[in-house]
């Protein structure tokens, strides 16, 4: 794997206590950076599996402090623009300085568009991309205070890229996503910010796990029978790994990408080529 130098930055991971968040903040803090690591810390109404808890994010911070970073913690609720303020301040007193902002906190639910239930969507929306707006928004002003550069990277989907049967809210947000990166990328260029976006395939991560056990397997088989395998490498593999998304958000948030921003990276297995 490539090696990056983080040395001397202050990465800033939502979504921190398991799952890709966890290994994000973890392979900052191996490439030199500090780390602060916010996560919501409970669960949601509309969410029928379990998100990460504060012992969880206790245990990311360890991660971070083994590699020989600082590591800040921080429960907070990206949906809450108080809490997001609040959050990025606390960091900014114990560490002078964020450079790079990581967008990874999520949730996935379930239910055809015709029969979704209006608070599942506005939950939906707010978590997937008001969420991923708030810390950029805030964060953005700190980029834009200092004047000299930053990265933002947030984590999209396939389901960004083209329709996906079952999850239309989910679709919708990361679609957003998309559109919400390509506007920051042009309004944030003068003070020599990037900001790029990942669209993962399937990946078996918590959440992934969480879909199935609450949805069954059905719930991505039916995606994959109207749309073909997530891995056209392997399809009986069916998922890639967490470690392939982790390394595109270190090279986006390294000086390798300085000259790429307003994209929409897919890491797919070649999902979106089909």
């Amino acid at each position: 794997m490539p090696e990056y130098d983080f040395s001397g930055k202050v990465a800033f991971v939502t979504g921190a206590a398991h799952g890709q968040g966890r290994l994000h903040a973890h392979h900052y803090a191996k490439h030199g950076a500090d780390v602060v690591c916010l996560d919501i810390g409970e669960n949601m109404e509309s969410v029928p599996y379990d998100l990460g808890t504060p012992e969880e994010l206790d245990e990311t911070a360890s991660l971070v402090e083994d590699e020989g970073g600082e590591a800040l913690t921080v429960q907070a609720d990206t949906r809450d623009e108080a809490q997001v303020e609040a959050a990025v301040e606390k960091a900014l007193d114990e560490f002078g300085r964020i450079d790079i902002l990581a967008n990874n906190a999520g949730i996935a639910t379930f239910s055809e568009l015709v029969k979704l239930d209006e608070a599942m969507w506005d939950e939906m929306l707010d978590t997937n991309l008001k969420g991923v707006w708030l810390p950029s928004k805030h964060v953005g002003k700190h980029f834009v205070d200092r004047g000299d550069g930053g990265k933002i990277v947030s984590t999209s989907s396939t389901a960004g890229l083209v329709g996906t049967p079952g999850a239309g809210h989910y679709t919708a947000a990361k679609h957003g996503v998309i559109g919400l990166t390509k506007t920051l990328a042009l309004e944030l260029a003068e003070y020599d910010v990037n900001v790029n976006a990942v669209c993962p395939t399937a990946i078996m991560t918590p959440m992934v796990e969480g879909v199935i056990e609450a949805y069954g397997e059905e719930a991505l088989a039916r995606g994959a029978e109207l749309s073909g395998p997530f891995n056209i490498f392997d399809p009986e593999e069916g998922v890639i790994e967490e470690v392939d998304i982790t390394e595109a958000y270190m090279w986006l948030s390294s000086d390798a990408a300085r000259y790429v921003t307003g994209i929409a990276l897919p890491v797919d297995a070649g999902f979106s080529a089909k």
